[in-house]
């Protein structure tokens, strides 16, 4: 037993090791301290995604192992939940979550599924492994909204959090730190109960660094994607309104560090520093299709006839108006054309008077 406990130690200093200069790089001569502060931190920098290493820091695990960790975690959600099979929301789904994958900095490949359960949650998993609620779905409002959420558990998976996580707790018990990856048993680690899930809460409960990364992160995805950022602060201040009247809505995972009025705030202030666009997509009717079909299947209900897909904007020059489809007029020019119609809104003084004006959102209270 001693020989085992000592090679054990043996493996977790010579993993050390190997990341030590990662982790900690050389000191800058003095001389060139004050020049490389000068540097435009990268992460704050959205022209940047995709050219840029968010995940860099301590890290005992392989962007190859740590895939093969989170196929392991993704094999052992799916045997404990219910997925989602319906053709319709599943391909949805997953293509507005590989939209944004694209749109990130992630260097690995993206699955994206949903749960059948009423919890307002969503995860990620090391490797690209995501997960969406029933719940969640149904309680957003609007197609950015969701995407917003699913943007940051990208961000998660972009900066390498679970692993990164999960390597600062190994460390802190030495000895642990070859189960994983030896035995691939979850002896010893603190496993999450949410919604039945018996996962390690290293790969899932982050630090409040991280979770504000995140948040970051999250904006900047959800901007290069084409959405409205606004979505994402909007969904938090209504997550924070829920789990006060609803806490039984909220799993474990996604309730460890929950909306507070910092965290909104300092989203609200970088989502300022993002570079104006023309305009944003808000949703789709789509979206809406989805939300009713799924909505349907857990009611079991008929399902919904099928319809296209219109989707609605706001203009970036004013952040109240907002371009709504105009259903009305794609209707009247037939069947045949199934490209979705948009009506810009007119300048003021427009000769077409109120009817042109557009539906304005209320901005959400500071």
């Amino acid at each position: 037993m001693l020989r085992g406990l000592v090679s054990t130690l043996i493996s977790a200093l010579w993993l050390l090791a190997s990341v030590a200069p990662a982790a900690y790089p050389a000191e800058q001569p003095a001389g060139q301290t004050k020049q490389s502060s000068k540097k435009k931190d990268p992460k704050k920098d959205p022209e940047a995604i995709g050219e840029r290493d968010v995940g860099r820091g301590l890290n005992l695990y392989s962007l190859e192992k740590e895939i093969a960790l989170g196929k392991q975690l993704a094999e052992e959600v799916e045997r404990q939940a219910k997925i989602v099979k319906d053709p319709v929301v599943a391909e949805y789904i997953n293509r507005i979550g590989q939209n944004l994958a694209r749109h990130s900095d992630a260097k690995l490949p993206f699955t994206f599924k949903v749960i059948q359960d009423p919890q307002i949650n969503a995860f990620a998993l090391p490797g690209g492994f995501c997960y969406v609620y029933t719940g969640l779905i149904l309680e957003a409002e609007t197609e950015a909204e969701m995407a917003g959420v699913l943007a940051h558990e990208i961000a998660h998976v972009a900066a390498r959090h679970g692993t990164r996580q999960a390597s600062r707790g190994q460390l802190a018990s030495l000895a642990t730190i070859p189960l994983i990856l030896a035995t691939g048993g979850w002896a010893g680690y603190a496993v999450s109960e949410a919604a039945g899930l018996a996962i390690p809460l290293a790969f899932l409960r982050f630090s409040r660094s991280f979770e504000r990364e995140a948040d970051y992160l999250g904006l900047q995805y959800l901007w290069a994607a084409g959405y409205d950022p606004t979505a994402l602060v909007d969904f938090f201040e209504k997550l924070t309104v829920l789990q006060k009247t609803k806490p039984n809505l909220f799993a474990g995972i996604f309730s460890s560090h929950p909306m507070t009025d910092d965290r909104i705030s300092e989203a609200q202030k970088q989502m300022q520093e993002l570079p104006p666009r023309s305009e944003y997509l808000i949703t789709t009717s789509e979206f809406l299709r989805v939300k009713e079909r799924l909505a349907a299947l857990l009611a079991g209900r008929p399902l919904p006839a099928g319809g296209r897909a219109v989707p609605q904007l706001r203009r970036g020059s004013r952040p109240t108006e907002v371009i709504r489809p105009a259903e009305e007029e794609e209707k009247a020019k037939g069947e045949d054309d199934e490209r979705p119609v948009l009506r810009r809104s007119e300048p003021s003084g427009s000769p077409n008077g109120d009817s042109e004006r557009p539906v304005l959102r209320r901005p959400a209270n500071p």
